[in-house]
């Protein structure tokens, strides 16, 4: 082949973001505990214990604002050591439970059991901020770390309101500053939504790349004979997109062909925190006798339609060998057929979320680990990072693509339908009532710009993808709409007391109190006269 072929895997770490010290427990807060012990601290505990002499690699992590808030938060810190501490509570009931009435079971009892305790010391050794461990391999050269929207939104909705475009990009890089020290290069198009336009937004505060789905090449306004297997200049912008390789992409994400189905793998949903007696696992679900996902589950796969197996590891252990294995092979299959094409060697781009691996899918840590180390030693593949390809070349092709995202039918469908289509008549009305606010009371001091402050932080936190997300997913939809109301209600609080020109200073406390992130807001961003 000549020159190797390039592989970006580019991972994005999101959460929305849910805070509430006013109750003892909270169940959507556990969204993030899951997700930090299987999956976050798991992949930067594999990625230190890769040996970079042998196996050198890079990889290129995405983690939101929203979720940085939380992983630095005191009290939410707090309330992690304690889950943490009641699954270890957990699994020495479950070791003595399984060895007295089931043994199949009990060797990942006790898997479960260490794998606790030794995430929590891992957490508690590391000061209980994770994002230092990344942020040392960034310095190290192996991990590339790239900024994101303030608060996940989902772009295209919101294109005919470029303030609240700007206040979205602008916030979410001076938090990535502030949490990673460091200007970044990339920037993760919130569900790969993409309008034309965007790019020109992005330029303004030095952004070189974003990704961008796999079919906004087929489907661009001009022919683009690289077929995205080369980064693509978006207009006349100095923006590359890198699009997403959608077929080996989904030999991984598809949630009916993708590895994770395969039957031998542990499944998911089957959980003792569902299939136990209440009165065993009540202490470690929540109140009142709602139950929830412990994190020992003992099953696997097996079958849609067939009786749950004991989880057995060591098949699963060679069968991620087999997994891993079968991937370089289409990567290099891949390569090897675009290469004869091609003038120069192409660039492959994986995008997924971290949370399918370790979380979702339990051996998908252990499948990275040996897809990196092993891609490592291939001839005909390097893993890069997007703005490693930017470094060594340039002069790309140029691209007018239209409006695109990586949901399902590659537009707004999951974001705009008939179960969340009432959000945005309340979140645009809310942006054009900021506009005015800013306009109107340009760059207040003392209490009325932390009343402002606190406004504009309403109104991005409203601007979620998640909350439209989880209506039309029906999953936690009471939550997602009441999180909608409030954030909306506040922003009204501060737009009718500024409308009087006075300050509720007893609700702006406990708002600050409630909503703890941004401390770099500016709602001067919202002013349209004022467009950087």
């Amino acid at each position: 082949m000549g020159e190797k072929a390039s592989v970006n895997l580019i991972l994005h770490a999101h959460s929305p973001y849910v805070r509430h010290l006013e109750y003892p427990k909270f169940l959507e807060e556990n969204w993030l505990f899951e997700s930090l012990c299987e999956s976050y601290i798991p992949l930067l505990r594999m990625l230190e214990s890769i040996d970079v002499e042998t196996s050198p690699y890079k990889l290129t992590i995405c983690f939101s604002p929203t979720l940085c808030t939380m992983l630095t938060d005191g009290p939410l810190q707090e309330r992690f050591v304690e889950y943490m501490n009641s699954r270890i509570e957990l699994g020495e009931k479950e070791v003595e439970r399984t060895q007295a009435e089931q043994p199949e079971h009990l060797y990942m009892a006790k898997f479960y059991l260490d794998a606790y305790r030794r995430n929590l010391e891992y957490y508690e050794a590391m000061g209980r901020n994770i994002l230092d461990g990344f942020i040392r391999l960034q310095e190290r050269g192996l991990v590339e770390l790239v900024a994101t929207a303030a608060t996940h939104c989902y772009f295209p909705l919101y294109k005919n309101y470029p303030t609240a475009i700007r206040a979205q990009i602008e916030i979410g890089i001076k938090s990535h500053i502030r949490f990673f020290h460091s200007a970044p290069r990339g920037f993760w198009l919130p569900e790969c939504g993409y309008y034309p336009g965007l790019e020109t937004e992005l330029e303004k505060y030095g952004i070189r790349w974003c990704q961008i789905p796999a079919h906004s090449v087929i489907t661009a306004r001009n022919r683009i004979e690289s077929a995205g297997y080369q980064p693509i200049q978006l207009y006349d912008s100095a923006i590359c997109g890198f699009p997403r390789d959608w077929n080996m992409t989904n030999l991984v994400w598809s949630d009916t062909t993708g590895y994770p189905c395969d039957p031998d793998y542990r499944e998911f949903y089957r959980d003792i925190g569902y299939d136990l007696d209440m009165d065993y696992i009540r202490p470690y679900v929540h109140e009142p006798d709602v139950r929830v996902f412990t994190g020992y589950k003992y099953m696997a796969i097996t079958g849609r339609d067939e009786d749950k197996k004991p989880y057995d590891p060591q098949t699963a252990i060679r069968k991620i060998g087999l997994h891993a294995e079968n991937f370089l092979y289409h990567l290099r299959r891949k390569a090897l057929s675009l290469s004869a094409e091609m003038q120069s060697a192409p660039v492959m781009n994986l995008c997924f979320d971290v949370e399918l691996f370790g979380h979702r899918w339990f051996e998908g840590i252990a499948f990275l680990k040996k897809v990196l180390t092993n891609g490592a030693k291939d001839d005909s593949l390097v893993f890069t990072t997007p703005f490693q390809i930017l470094s060594r070349s340039e002069g790309f092709e140029r691209a007018e693509l239209n409006e695109c995202s990586w949901g399902r039918g590659g537009y707004s469908d999951s974001w705009l339908d008939g179960e969340n289509n009432w959000v945005y008549r309340h979140t645009h009305k809310a942006i054009e009532r900021m506009e005015e606010l800013a306009q109107r009371f340009p760059n207040q001091k003392s209490l009325k710009n932390r009343f402002l402050n606190q406004a504009a932080r309403e109104v991005l936190l409203a601007m979620a993808s998640d909350w439209p997300y989880i209506l039309h997913d029906k999953t936690s939809v009471t939550y997602a709409d009441r999180r909608l109301r409030n954030h909306l209600g506040s922003f009204n609080v501060v737009y009718s007391n500024m409308c009087k020109n006075s300050v509720h200073t007893e609700w702006l406390v406990k708002a600050e109190r409630r909503n703890a992130i941004f401390p770099e807001m500016d709602y001067n961003l919202f002013n349209p006269t004022s467009g950087k």
